[in-house]
C-alpha cells in the first residue's frame, strides 16, 4: 500500500462526495476518494473513474462536448489542482501518479493568419497514458501525446508526442533525458 494510501481517511463527507457523484458520472468504482472542491464538468456522464482512485482537491475533470470521453484507472491519483479536458478523447491507466498543478488536454485552436482565433476550430486528437505513470508536478500533457506503461514525466514538462516505456521525458519541449531503472 502506498504513503498517500496508507494515511487517506475516507471520513462521512468523502463517502457522501462519491455517492452523490456516482449518478453524475458515467462509471464510478469502489472506495474512490474525492477531495473537496472536486468538479467533474459540462458532460459528467462521458467520465469513468475506477476502483481505489484518488481525485485531489481542486481538481477540475471536464468532458467538454457531448462525444468526449474521460477514463481515469484503478488506483490512479490525480493531484491538487490538477486539470483535465477533454474534447476527444483522454485515456489514463491504472496505478498512475499525477502529481498537483498538471494540466491534461486533448485539443488547441488553429491559429490561422486572416481569422479571428476565437472563430477558429479546435484541432483535436486523442491523449493515451498507459500504466504506472507518473506525471511530475505542473507537467503539460498536450493533445496528441501518447504515454507507454512506466514512462516517467519530470515536473514543468511541455511534453506532445511519444513517450516510450521506461522513458524520463523533461523540459519545454519534453525530450528523453532517461530510462527508469
Amino acid at each position: 500500500m502506498s504513503q498517500l494510501r496508507k494515511h487517506l481517511k475516507f471520513s462521512w463527507k468523502n463517502k457522501w462526495r462519491a455517492k452523490l457523484q456516482k449518478r453524475r458520472l458515467g462509471f464510478l468504482g469502489i472506495k474512490v476518494f474525492i477531495d473537496k472542491n472536486v468538479e467533474f464538468q459540462r458532460y459528467p456522464k462521458n467520465i469513468t473513474i475506477d476502483s481505489y482512485a484518488v481525485v485531489k482537491e481542486g481538481a477540475r475533470i471536464c468532458s467538454c462536448n457531448e462525444i468526449a470521453k474521460i477514463t481515469i484507472g484503478k488506483n490512479t491519483t490525480v493531484g491538487f489542482h490538477t486539470f483535465i479536458f477533454a474534447s476527444n478523447k483522454i485515456e489514463i491507466g491504472n496505478d498512475c501518479l499525477i502529481a498537483p498543478f498538471v494540466y491534461i488536454v486533448d485539443s488547441d485552436h488553429q491559429a490561422e493568419k486572416g481569422e479571428l482565433i476565437n472563430r477558429q476550430p479546435n484541432q483535436t486528437a486523442a491523449v493515451k497514458i498507459g500504466n504506472d505513470v507518473w506525471i511530475g508536478t505542473g507537467a503539460k500533457i498536450l493533445k496528441g501525446t501518447e504515454i507507454e506503461d512506466g514512462a516517467v514525466i519530470a515536473a514543468g514538462a511541455v511534453v506532445s508526442g511519444h513517450v516510450k516505456s521506461n522513458e524520463i521525458y523533461g523540459g519545454i519541449p519534453a525530450k528523453k533525458i532517461s530510462e527508469r531503472k
